[in-house]
């Protein structure tokens, strides 16, 4: 987010002599720019003006040739005689490596106690045989850039410390190196990228106080006249076949050419220490002064080696097979989607210089020997900067700014801003011909009655104060009528409604005007009967001490794989996205033990003694999907555009999973440990049907990731609803699992579909005894218990309360190929204690229906 210096604040708006950095944030957070942080120096002191009184060269057994030099520190002098190595003249002895200074010299001096960038403290240290009292400083080791080839000279006599306006020797040198100021950086929403410039930030201080604005926009505010442009210069052509959303890549370019500037020349100090100051670090004339303007208006700028480049210049989009190596020295593959600017080099816009409000390319870079330079500003479209910077994973200065909208209106003023400065300090001469595309298309007013800021806000504000503050932010306002006709400023991309002109009366008035006023709530439906359901069956899990969990339904290719998953396994087929998180997880999951998995091998790999796990969410199962055309974006789609998006959205249903270890509970004293088996997750499945008023049927099926045979099918009249048992032995070992974990899951849109919506009918508590009635029947060893106990509950009838198989049995005593299952059964009349006929004929009843489907017998 941008840093605002201060004094480069001061230079577009009157502030306070004394402004901190906590007063500016205070200021700018009335009108919406929050605070970020407030940066204090890297530097403290004491660090003052010095001069080298003496220098004695020391050559060193290492060969080292150090200075033993005698300083004078002002105020900070040792006595004559007095000092840890006294001399007869007031003065600091200290030891210094480099030698681009001689006797005479005004140098930086960091004395005791002051702490330079990287904490590095300053202390006095006995080296080389003497005692070095303080440092002379380099730049970059008070972190004012790279190294200039030793220590910082400010001048070479008095006479030139008084013309460059040094402090007195023994004074604080900081202010004066820009480095005593703190530096407030804010927080700029995506509305407001006109808050990415000096230029925002000043007007809506004044906003904020009142103080006096000069816009640095604004022709008429220039140092010069605007240079004329006759289109004669370096010219532009802007050939995009495939615009997006039906704008152009550019609909503003500007061009300018400077000749015979020094390529030598530096900065002047007080750009460098601005841009440091805002975060930038000092480079050369050329690229410090775009970089300088960009922050100062908002418009990004490049300077191209006009030697290097052959007019026109092409705005257009890549082909297939383009590449690009740009300013960081990185080889891009270019999209057809990506909107580059190309020279003609080999041909009408043949050749690629730089990707459009994003990055320029190394071959046109401004060097050390380039002394004619081609400056552009332009307009791009936002669309497609923001798509490229994503795409190339390339989030510059410009494209920030481009992506948020600046305004079209100022790439001339901009490109004369840096013509001038390269004339004023690298003696160049400006080209009398100029280029200047501008086909920006005009401003729409929009209708805004006064009304909606009551409506709105409650706010009762007069409609002068309406049309003074809407004038104020730079709109444009007709009040001949009734309603008004506002024409938003062109900074202001965001204003597109009457809502936006509210907010904007609101935030300059004070949020803080707003009365608070609770609305009236009005009646509703509350929960759905789905979402109830989905809350009472959440509910009921935790009841039986599962935990909630959520986790990320982002998966690897690996997560199917140590499932033990067929390669024909529908589950295999995962939607796969364009822009995942993370490279290593680009797979929606297509059910919720692909991530709960690894959420339970974190538990315990975080030393979790129990696990027991579930997630309530949904999964994606891209089955039988039939492509559509991406509609674009900037326009409703059209009603078969959204059939056919819907046709090619992946079912999403609603699943509900849990994974649990063994233990459940660790042993205490006097109690052993509670171990959980395969039994258990198929209760869990058990609660989660019975909760909905339905009863689960189970059977033994090999289904991964479970045991194959400890694993079951679960369904509710005859629809299968999900899987639950024991983990596969394999499957525990690849997430690193105890032996024998269980895992369930769950359908929960089939089971809801499955189960009888009616209301649950509630049966009265009866007062009558109970019956205890036990039955073995001798079928099939290959009949599963779970068929033949549903014909033993359709033939008891009401009067049965509970059925609970408790023995299966298989051995000599019964004929080969057969088994027999014990039911317990508990009778209950509702409308008298029931009799031995009773309980018989519940016998006989059982005896009679199971005989008849499955063969079975009583056993003797």
């Amino acid at each position: 987010m941008p840093l605002i210096p201060i004094d480069w604040l001061a230079s577009h708006v009157e502030v306070p002599s004394d402004l901190t950095a906590a007063q500016l944030a205070a200021d700018l957070v009335k009108v919406g720019l929050e605070e970020e942080e407030i940066h204090k120096p890297d530097v403290s002191g004491p660090i003052v003006v010095g001069k080298v009184l003496t220098l004695v060269k020391e050559p060193q057994k290492n060969g080292k040739l150090i200075n033993y030099c005698r300083v004078d520190v002002g105020q900070h002098n040792d006595a004559p005689g007095e000092g840890k190595e006294p001399v007869d003249f007031p003065s600091r002895g200290i030891i210094c490596g480099a030698h681009n200074f001689v006797e005479g010299d005004y140098v930086v001096v960091s004395l005791p106690g002051a702490v330079l960038p990287g904490d590095f403290a300053i202390a006095s240290r006995k080296t080389y045989g003497h005692i070095s009292d303080g440092m002379i400083c380099s730049s970059p080791e008070l972190g004012l850039g790279e190294d200039q080839g030793g220590i910082i000279v400010l001048a070479h006599s008095a006479e030139e410390a008084t013309k460059a306006g040094l402090p007195k020797i023994g004074e604080d040198i900081l202010p004066f190196l820009g480095l005593a100021n703190e530096t407030l950086e804010i927080n700029v929403t995506p509305d407001r990228g006109y808050c990415f410039s000096m230029r925002g930030v000043a007007r809506e201080y004044a906003h904020s106080t009142g103080a006096k604005f000069t816009d640095p926009g604004l022709a008429q505010n220039l140092a010069t006249d605007p240079l004329a442009v006759n289109n004669n210069g370096f010219d532009v052509v802007v050939d995009d076949r495939n615009p997006i959303h039906g704008k152009p890549g550019a609909d503003r370019f500007v061009t300018r050419i400077v000749r015979g500037v020094n390529p030598n020349a530096e900065s002047p100090k007080w750009m460098k220490d601005r841009l440091t100051a805002a975060g930038m670090r000092p480079i050369s004339l050329p690229v410090d002064a775009t970089n300088y303007v960009m922050l100062d208006l908002g418009q990004p700028l490049h300077a191209y080696d006009a030697a290097k480049v052959v007019a026109p210049l092409v705005v257009r989009r890549a082909e297939n097979g383009e590449k690009l190596i740009t300013l960081d020295g990185v080889e891009r593959a270019l999209d057809p989607e990506d909107l580059v600017i190309a020279d003609s080099t080999g041909g009408v816009g043949a050749r690629v210089v730089g990707l459009a409000g994003t990055m320029g390319g190394l071959e046109t870079e401004v060097s050390k020997e380039t002394s004619d330079i081609l400056i552009e500003a332009a307009h791009f479209d936002p669309i497609s900067v923001a798509r490229m910077a994503r795409r190339h994973r390339l989030p510059s200065e410009a494209s920030k700014r481009f992506e948020r909208g600046v305004d079209p209106t100022i790439a001339a003023i901009a490109v004369q801003m840096v013509a001038e400065i390269l004339v004023d300090f690298g003696g160049g001469v400006i080209d009398d011909d100029g280029f200047d595309l501008n086909n920006v298309p005009s401003v729409d007013s929009i209708p805004f009655a006064v009304s909606e800021v009551k409506r709105l806000t409650g706010l009762d504000v007069p409609r002068d104060e309406i049309i003074r503050i809407l004038t104020e932010i730079g709109c444009e306002v007709d009040s001949d009528s009734e309603e008004l006709l506002v024409t938003p400023a062109p900074w202001r991309p965001d204003l597109v409604g009457p809502a936006h002109f509210v907010e904007e009366i609101a935030r300059l008035i004070g949020y803080d005007e707003i009365a608070s006023v609770l609305p009236t709530p009005t009646g509703g439906s509350g929960l759905t009967h789905k979402q109830r359901q989905q809350r009472d069956i959440i509910r009921a899990l935790a009841e039986q001490g599962w935990t909630q969990v959520l986790s990320y339904p982002f998966v690897s290719a690996a997560t199917f794989d140590k499932q033990l998953f067929a390669a024909d396994d529908s589950r295999r087929e995962a939607i796969v996205l364009a822009n995942p998180l993370q490279d290593e997880a680009p797979y929606m999951r297509t059910s919720v033990l692909d991530s709960l998995l690894e959420t339970a091998k974190l538990n315990v790999a975080r030393s979790n003694p129990a696990v027991a796990i579930f997630e309530s969410s949904i999964v994606t199962r891209p089955h039988d999907l039939v492509p559509a055309e991406n509609p674009g974006t900037g326009q409703r789609p059209t009603k078969d555009q959204l059939a056919a998006l819907s046709q090619a959205m992946p079912s999403q249903p609603h699943h509900i999973g849990g994974v649990a270890t063994p233990v459940a509970t660790q042993a205490t004293a006097g109690f052993p440990a509670v171990v959980w088996d395969w039994r258990d997750a198929l209760n869990a499945v058990e609660v989660i049907v019975r909760t909905l008023g339905a009863h689960v049927a189970f059977a033994q099926v090999e289904q991964a990731p479970l045991h194959p045979g400890r694993g079951a099918q679960a369904s509710v009249d005859g629809t299968v609803i999900g899987y639950a048992g024991e983990l596969a032995p394999k499957v525990c070992q690849a997430f690193d699992l105890p032996k024998r974990s269980i895992a369930f899951e769950v359908d929960v849109d089939a089971l809801l579909h499955a189960v009888d919506m009616k209301p649950l009918a509630i049966k009265p508590v009866s007062s009558f005894p109970a019956a205890k009635e036990d039955i073995a029947l001798v079928v099939d060893q290959d009949l599963p218990a779970a068929e033949v106990e549903e014909v033993v509950r359709a033939a008891a009838g009401e009067i049965l309360e509970e059925v609970r198989l408790f023995d299966v049995y298989t051995g000599d005593q019964l004929p080969e190929g057969k088994k027999s299952l014990a039911f317990a059964l508990r009778l209950r009349g509702t409308d008298h204690t029931l009799t031995a006929e009773d309980a018989a004929g519940v016998r006989n009843r059982i005896l009679k229906k199971t005989g008849k489907k499955f063969g079975a017998q009583l056993r003797g």
